[in-house]
């Protein structure tokens, strides 16, 4: 007898050159496929399962795009605008606060509702972007602006009150909190817009960006039915299958529905940017150097050269002069040099609805320009009363001409706000119905796949 003992439990250990289940499939397959009909139902099933990745891949990739365009028209863009409101707000609420103050006693009724309607403004629309921000830094900033902007209020009615009672100490306050608005809120203002706008940029490349995968993937099945049409033909000598011709148009209708609608969307959103978006940032960093230089012409009356720059120079009055050659790039009397804001906005705008404000804009600056000088010449020799009529008065006054400034890039806002959104809408709708076709295309082809190599089979039977 033999010592050997069988192993614990009585199993016996697998017998030598016994094979797995999974090797025997594999076998088995090989087999198949050295055969007609086994190679055709590899060939079936490869057809079926490229265009289904075709049609999946591409729904994705668009649905992914059509988000992002989405994002662009309807959240980014006017959280910018929002971004832009708060700042206009803001630097609008601080020339009108000087403007009120230089008027005293006599400040009227509207300035007053504009003083409080733009802080209205920047108060909600900053409760508006805390609830739609998604960044910490955009957080940071709306933190600031809103801690900030009680004491600046606060600064700026302690200095009413002074002002009131013909008190020097008022215009202290004044520039006190002129100065807390300069270097702490606007600057926070700033850079919240540019967040946005950051985002909104983001949004634009996201939608516009080309979908590869899908191209690639369409390229690739078509491939597949071409080939398999072609092996049909050459061992056949029949010129079409019509599954396998079914399934080829279907597939070469998505492509092309592919490629054509992302290339109309893609043209809509980069019009949408570049004669929408990038003017409306241009016209609204145009009219807050109009609000700031404004702001500092009336600061300069209410400081009377008590503030200097580090050359000796009336500090406001050097601000005034930095603001306008921003505006029009410090040139004579002709058309804005393409540098300057103006300029830039008369560029971007790609009609003649769209310049025709700018222009008038353009036309109240240089107008601005020449009565502020006749300010600083009254003021200079000492005559301030004459000096705040002019900046101040209802006749032939510097005031009327930043109205007629403002007047035009407001309009010219509108304007371009709406060639904005025509043209981010007509790129997005480009979009439509390519997510639910490219279910169905692909759907269609892989039956006609299918059923094209069952034909085949059939004839094996």
């Amino acid at each position: 007898m033999s010592s050997t003992s069988a192993p614990a439990g009585g199993a016996a250990p697998p017998a030598a050159g016994r094979r797995t289940a999974w090797a025997e499939g594999l076998d088995e397959l090989r087999a198949a496929a050295t055969t007609e009909p086994g190679r055709l139902r590899v060939i079936g099933a490869v057809l079926a399962l490229l265009v289904v990745l075709f049609g999946a891949v591409t729904a994705w990739q668009v649905a992914d795009r059509a988000a992002a365009a989405d994002d662009v028209v309807e959240r980014s863009q006017p959280l910018s605008a929002d971004a832009a409101s708060i700042y206009r707000s803001l630097a609008d609420a601080d020339t009108t606060a000087a403007a009120g103050f230089l008027a005293g006693a006599k400040e009227s009724r509207a300035t007053r509702d504009r003083y409080a309607a733009d802080i209205s403004t920047a108060s909600a629309l900053l409760v508006k972007a805390a609830a739609h921000n998604s960044g910490p830094a955009g957080g940071a900033q709306i933190a600031k602006l809103n801690s900030g902007l009680p004491r600046y209020t606060g600064l700026v009615e302690t200095a009413r009150t002074n002002n009131r009672q013909g008190l020097p100490l008022g215009g202290a306050y004044l520039r006190y909190a002129n100065e807390q608005m300069r270097t702490e809120l606007l600057p926070a203002a700033r850079a919240l817009y540019d967040a946005e706008t950051d985002r909104l940029a983001a949004d634009y490349g996201a939608a516009g960006a080309r979908p590869w995968y899908a191209m690639a993937a369409g390229v690739v099945a078509l491939g597949a039915l071409g080939w398999a049409q072609r092996r049909h033909y050459r061992r056949t000598n029949r010129v079409f299958n019509r599954g396998l011709l079914a399934a080829t148009a279907a597939s070469l209708v998505l492509l092309v529905w592919l490629v054509a609608g992302h290339t109309v969307a893609r043209r809509g959103l980069t019009g949408s940017y570049e004669h929408g978006a990038r003017s409306l940032r241009v016209l609204n960093e145009a009219r807050i150097d109009a609000l700031q230089a404004r702001g500092d012409e009336n600061l300069t009356l209410v400081a009377r050269g008590a503030v200097l720059t580090h050359g000796q120079q009336d500090f406001y009055e050097a601000g005034f002069r930095s603001r306008m050659a921003d505006l029009t790039g410090g040139g004579g009397p002709g058309a804005a040099p393409a540098k300057s804001r103006l300029g830039a906005a008369l560029t971007l705008a790609d009609d003649e609805a769209g310049r025709r404000p700018v222009r008038a804009a353009l036309t109240g600056v240089r107008q601005w320009q020449a009565r502020h000088g006749e300010a600083r010449t009254a003021d200079e020799k000492g005559d301030y009363a004459q000096a705040l009529a002019k900046v101040i008065g209802t006749a032939a006054s510097t005031g009327q001409s930043f109205d007629r400034v403002s007047a035009g890039l407001q309009q010219a806002l509108v304007h371009e706000q709406a060639e904005f959104r025509s043209a981010a809408d007509a790129g997005r709708r480009a979009l439509d119905g390519l997510v639910v076709g490219a279910g169905l295309l692909a759907a269609s082809a892989a039956v006609g796949a299918v059923l094209g190599i069952g034909r085949r089979l059939a004839e094996y039977r």
